[in-house]
């Protein structure tokens, strides 16, 4: 029976600078990706870019090179399918991780194609695959959309943006461009003060001008084929509507943290237990890398400062190895 030295959660940045960091130190590897290569990347916006510049996006010895200081999604997808090619990383694609469990002191795992078994394992699955749902009526309607691509299916319609991050100050300033009747939905007071800079003063420009309406302090209560009722301070508000974006954020896979018994931490965080100085977890061999390390906290984790984590991960296995040795 074929053990791995380590099998890799998630194909995207920060698995693939697993995978870089165990072809360096000649371990025995597998990532696994439940979908497309950067499969989070590839279901952004079409038009994203990013906040972080290129350089700072950059792993194993390749440069990024992208047309303006802050890379666009297509160049961010493009790069990383250099870097797995450069690096002939051992990827497999379309791949889901449905059962996992230790066996014999090595884990065994069940995926929609292959059994496995692996001395370690790394979580490296990032948080955007499961949409924060807003659980009220009417939210499973295909007028619905968690994940949002580009404005066009939206000219002329009456769209309702949940939320007042960055993604959806983003949408409602797309969609409003191109001729959507937008109204954005706010849970505190205004904007999220954390939104991009450059953007903050748009979107409360035009929210102040009355061209983008928007309820604060308020919640969606339920969602109807024609209309929304919104519950506000003042009560309940239904206004007519064609679409909801809830861009209400994502959350972690917590079923599989559950399934290999990584302890989450009891406030509302729900933070995986890990070592800071190697990524482990509380369940020895189990290493946690990138955003999937804060829970529901995603925003402390990104890119750009969690692709040293693979090489804290690699380097306390190589540890443990000497030490076995010996």
């Amino acid at each position: 029976m074929e053990v791995l030295d380590v099998f890799i959660i998630g194909g995207g940045p920060i698995g693939i600078a697993c995978g870089i960091a165990c072809e360096k130190a000649g371990l025995h590897y597998v990532i696994v990706e439940k979908g497309v290569l950067t499969n989070s990347l590839y279901h952004y916006p079409l038009n994203m870019t990013f906040f972080s510049t290129s350089d700072k996006l950059e792993m194993g010895g390749v440069p990024f090179m992208s047309v303006s200081h802050k890379p666009t999604r297509t160049e961010a997808l493009e790069y990383y399918r250099r870097v797995v090619e450069k690096w002939k990383l051992k990827i497999n694609l379309y791949e889901k991780v449905e059962k996992m469990h230790r066996q014999d002191g090595d884990f065994e795992i069940k995926t929609s194609k292959h059994t496995y078994h692996a001395k370690n394992i790394i979580l490296a699955t990032g948080f955007y695959d499961l949409p924060n749902l807003m659980n009220v009526p009417g939210e499973d309607l295909p007028k619905v959309q968690h994940y949002y691509k580009e404005p066009w299916p939206y000219i002329g319609q009456k769209v309702l943006v949940v939320g007042g991050a960055n993604s959806a100050v983003d949408v409602a300033l797309e969609t409003w461009r191109k001729g959507a009747d937008v109204t954005m939905l706010l849970k505190g007071e205004g904007i999220d003060p954390n939104v991009k800079y450059w953007v903050k003063p748009d979107i409360e420009n035009r929210i102040k001008e009355g061209s983008i309406k928007a309820f604060t302090n308020s919640l969606v209560k339920e969602i109807r084929e024609n209309e929304v009722v919104i519950e506000t301070p003042g009560g309940d508000v239904t206004i007519e509507n064609d679409f909801v974006l809830a861009m209400t954020g994502y959350v972690p896979n917590f079923s599989l943290l559950d399934q290999l018994g990584v302890t989450l931490s009891i406030d509302e965080k729900r933070q995986p237990c890990y070592d800071q100085t190697n990524q482990e977890s509380n369940i020895l061999g189990v290493y946690l890398a990138g955003v999937v390390c804060g829970g529901l906290n995603t925003r402390e984790f990104f890119i750009e400062n969690s692709i040293v984590h693979a090489e804290h991960i690699v380097s306390h296995i190589l540890g443990k190895r000497k030490v076995d040795v010996h």
